[in-house]
This record gives C-alpha cells, sequence and structure tokens, in this order.
C-alpha cells in the first residue's frame, strides 16, 4: 500500500501510463531518515519553502529565509527551524497547531537541485535551541515521514546576490522594515517597536512606501 498515492493520483497515473513508475520512485528514493548528504544539502540552505493547512482547510505556502545553516537537523528524523519576526499573522505557526502536518521545499538555484520533505510539526517558545538564533520567536521541528530528491529539470539558475540586511544578527540592530515604518500601523505595532521608527529615519506615509518599494523598477 502507497503513502504517497491516494486513488485520484492513481486516476492520472494511469491515464498517463505511469503508475509502474511511480510505484518505482517511490520504492527507491522516497525514505524517512535524513541520510548525510541529504544533511549537508539541508544545512547549507538560507532559504526554503514550507506549506501548511490552515483552520478551514485551506492550504499555504510561506518561504523563510534567513543565514546558511537557517535549518539544524537535530537527527536522522528531526528538522528544526526559527520563527523570526514577520507581518504579526503567524500563519505557519498557526497552522501547525491546527494540523501538524507539513511539506518542506529546498531549493539550489546555481546548481539545480531540490529536495521534498513531508513531516509532523510542532511548534515551541521555549525551545533549547532559541538561545542558538538572534531574535527568534518560535522554534518549529519537524519529524520526517517522506524524503526524497525531485528532479532539477525545470529549476531555472538564478544567482544569489547578497542577504538581506534584516536577517537577524549578532550584535548588530536590525533595521525596521520599511511597513513598519508606516505611521497608520505605529499604535499597532507590538510594543517591542513601538517608537524604533522615530530612531530609523521617522514614520512614512503609505505613499513614500510604495515609492520606496518601486525604487529598484
Amino acid at each position: 500500500m502507497s503513502k504517497l498515492y491516494g486513488e485520484q493520483h492513481r486516476g492520472f497515473q494511469d491515464e498517463f501510463e505511469t503508475r509502474k513508475l511511480a510505484d518505482s520512485v517511490e520504492s527507491v528514493i522516497v525514505h524517512s531518515e535524513i541520510t548525510d548528504e541529504e544533511k549537508a544539502f539541508i544545512e547549507s540552505r538560507d532559504m526554503f519553502f514550507i506549506s501548511t493547512v490552515d483552520h478551514l482547510g485551506r492550504p499555504s505556502v510561506s518561504y523563510k529565509g534567513g543565514e546558511k545553516g537557517l535549518v539544524k537537523v537535530v537527527d536522522k528524523n528531526t528538522l528544526a527551524f526559527p520563527s523570526y519576526d514577520g507581518n504579526g499573522m503567524f500563519l505557519s505557526a498557526g497552522n501547525i497547531t491546527i494540523n501538524n502536518k507539513v511539506g518542506i521545499l529546498f531549493i539550489d538555484f546555481e546548481n539545480p537541485h531540490r529536495l521534498r520533505i513531508y513531516g509532523e510539526a510542532t511548534v515551541s517558545n521555549d525551545d533549547p535551541l532559541l538561545t542558538e538564533y538572534e531574535e527568534a520567536q518560535l522554534i518549529v521541528r519537524i519529524k520526517t515521514t517522506e524524503i526524497w530528491i525531485n528532479c532539477p529539470r525545470y529549476i531555472h539558475k538564478y544567482k544569489r546576490v547578497e542577504t538581506s540586511e534584516y536577517v537577524p544578527q549578532k550584535d548588530t540592530e536590525t533595521p525596521l522594515p520599511q511597513w513598519k515604518k508606516l505611521d497608520l500601523f505605529q499604535e499597532m505595532l507590538p510594543s517591542k517597536d513601538q517608537g524604533k521608527a522615530d530612531g530609523q529615519g521617522g514614520t512614512i506615509t503609505l505613499e513614500e512606501l510604495q515609492k520606496y518599494e518601486k525604487r529598484d523598477d
């Protein structure tokens, strides 16, 4: 019995004559434990995508970025990564507490390669790994259930230019994102961000933000 395929998948596989191929792929490359090679690849990444499901059953996909080593391989069945300051919506973290099933996609755009992982996630605000990530608010741990390499043939090659200035760094003040300087949001910001705009150039209007976002067009 396949863990990956249901009758809907089988319908397409039969239509396009790929059932035997799909079964072979699952039996040969899908596994649950992280190999040494996969560990090295995962911990070399500075970004990934995670899919979760919300309270209405809607799928969501989020981009997560940071420094290399953003995701730690704790052991052969466990990944961990930080949740940094965001827009206050906590979509991924909230979704995980509703439905702990997640999917993760790691991609190397410079040397086309990608790794897909399914797993079961938990979120914690007192995980011991919090001290290892500057400004982390939460730690997400994922118990891996299925892991496999995806064909890279449709990955377009892109060159990495620089690390975002907003990635938290030790002994360095992280700049306030421009949208948190909006005058209309000042009274709604969490206490840790109250008044920061005044020390980083002052508040801005929505029109000024739009001009900032278009500066490289």
